[in-house]
């Protein structure tokens, strides 16, 4: 008989070792021998243009993203404008716009046979594409661009963050020395954000390195494209295993490579009260250079393309409205739910581990059940695929060896291999919030409920859930979120005839037909919106 104190110990690992599964397999199995010459094909032919092509649409989207998202992030904390609290939220909402949605929406404004170009061609008499010249988007830089418009908000957010809780005085010490406003920021705010800046970036680059639609969408080769074409086209896992390791790989070395830039840094700020009556009032060609620059950026991330689909999806309403599309949204509605419980579930677990028995073990669980944030979907999914399919093997192998029929793919051919990949991709979400509410609730009130004769199941379930039940709801929601959006893992793990409003959106993309792609396309952005407004509500309570 298990004792209830190995049973708190046991089961957090048995959680993390499961969720951890996946990324192990993919290092065993790039050793395996690459029995067709796949990779070696792909290592003399086309794989440095996808590495090199990798890398440089992380470092366009970060500085890109770092353009868009430093200068709102500084105006919205430290400045005072018209519609400026409204403003510093709905800045947010690009975040649920996935970015092959966004894509479509701009290539089908900005090609040769679009409005924009119609628009030119009528207005100027030019009579073919001799005529004039106009930047073609579907290039590693026009990738990069959509990409840094829907990802820019992570590390606005966090930098917005940082420059609220900066002290006031060190700004207006450094004024007071005379330096203006510009060089103050230089060397007082911004490198004291630099913590902030670091993870925004890294975020940015690992979903950038992550995605697949757009990118595929732009015909541009990453290492997550040659993941999915050497798996589904080439049918070599293998192959795909030791891709999927190199990129896993180089992940870890520059997250390890940046905390260790930072390994000395040590950053103290003083609780400041009085930040907002320290604002700087804009007035005159500041504040109509802020309006213009922040409703710009507002309307080609979110405005733009919201506006093109609902057009769209109102032109072609009886067209789109079938069976097809109310079954896969009762089917990405149902499958978010089902991950996002789970989800929080583990959260709990994990992180009432900690509660319960503090230490290095407890905190090593946690940060091993939260490694699959940053391992994109692609490779979450080829992880996934290889224990799965060696279980399915095994018990097929059991069951013929006891002369019994057989069962087929129970799990890497059904919907638990799709529930397990979005769990070891999304875990870490709702870990970080659990977290970040569990730490603000004092270990007092737990010895106190000891004290009273509750065990630790009860204290858990009576003292610190409801405490922390905003922390609970905003996990579940960011998990909700992300997985109405997912692409890369739905697309390569899904059960045969079982698809999601992503895929669904994503076959009329890959066939160009917008039209019959708003319709869903602007589900899965109002089904994100609306639990991300609650969200930002919820937070701005809490505060």
């Amino acid at each position: 008989m298990i004792s209830k104190s190995t049973l708190y110990k046991l089961l957090p690992w048995v959680v993390t070792c499961s969720l951890l599964s996946p990324i192990i397999a993919i290092f065993i199995s790039a050793f395996n021998i690459d029995e067709n010459g796949s990779f070696t094909h792909l290592l003399d032919t086309v794989l440095f243009t996808y590495i090199s092509n990798s890398v440089l649409v992380i470092i366009t989207v970060v500085a890109i993203s770092i353009l868009f998202a430093l200068p709102s992030a500084w105006l919205v904390a430290c400045c005072e404008f018209p519609g400026r609290k409204k403003l510093q939220w709905v800045l947010m909402l690009p975040l649920a716009m996935p970015p092959y949605i966004v894509a479509i929406v701009y290539t089908d404004l900005l090609d040769f046979a679009g409005p924009v170009q119609l628009f030119l061609r009528s207005f100027f008499g030019w009579q073919s594409v001799n005529d004039y010249y106009f930047p073609d988007i579907r290039t590693l830089f026009g990738a990069s661009v959509i990409l840094a418009l829907s990802l820019f908000p992570y590390l606005y957010l966090l930098l917005r963050s940082a420059f609220l809780t900066q002290s006031a005085g060190l700004f207006q010490a450094a004024r007071t020395l005379g330096l203006p406003p510009t060089k103050a920021f230089f060397r007082v705010s911004l490198p004291l954000s630099r913590s902030a800046m670091a993870v925004g970036i890294s975020l940015i680059a690992m979903e950038t390195l992550g995605d697949f639609a757009t990118v595929n969408y732009f015909a541009v080769h990453t290492l997550t494209t040659a993941i999915y074409d050497t798996w589904l086209e080439l049918g070599s896992l293998t192959t795909a295993a030791k891709i999927s390791s190199v990129m896993l790989l180089v992940l870890v070395g520059l997250i390890s490579l940046e905390n260790y830039s930072r390994r000395k840094q040590r950053v103290y700020q003083r609780n400041n009260s009085g930040q907002v009556d320290l604002r700087f009032v804009l007035a005159g060609w500041r504040k109509w250079g802020t309006l213009i620059f922040i409703w710009t950026l507002l309307s080609l991330s979110l405005f733009i393309p919201i506006s093109t689909l609902v057009y769209y999806a109102v032109y072609y309403f009886k067209a789109s409205l079938n069976e097809e599309l109310f079954d896969y949204t009762l089917n990405s509605l149902w499958l978010a739910f089902l991950v996002a419980f789970l989800a929080l579930f583990v959260a709990l677990i994990v992180n009432f581990y900690q509660r319960l028995t503090p230490g290095l073990a407890a905190k090593s669980s946690i940060r091993l059940s939260s490694l699959g944030y940053a391992v994109p979907g692609t490779v979450v999914a080829i992880g996934v695929l290889i224990p799965l399919t060696n279980l399915d093997h095994l018990l097929n192998d059991l069951l013929l060896s006891l002369d019994l029929s057989p069962v087929g793919l129970v799990f890497s051919g059904s919907l638990i291999i799709l529930v397990l990949g979005y769990l070891v991709r999304f875990t870490a979400i709702a870990v970080g919030s659990v977290d970040s509410s569990l730490v603000q609730v004092a270990p007092s009130l737990d010895l106190a409920s000891r004290t009273l004769g509750n065990g630790a199941v009860k204290t858990l379930w009576r003292v610190n859930m409801p405490l922390i039940r905003k922390g609970m709801l905003t996990a579940f929601i960011l998990v909700f979120i992300e997985a109405m959006k997912e692409l890369p893992a739905a697309l390569l793990l899904r059960p045969f005839n079982f698809e999601t409003l992503a895929t669904y959106v994503y076959q009329f993309v890959s066939d160009e037909m917008i039209e019959y792609a708003a319709l869903p396309a602007l589900l899965i952005i109002v089904l994100g919106l609306i639990p991300f407004i609650i969200v930002n509500n919820l937070l701005e309570k809490k505060v």
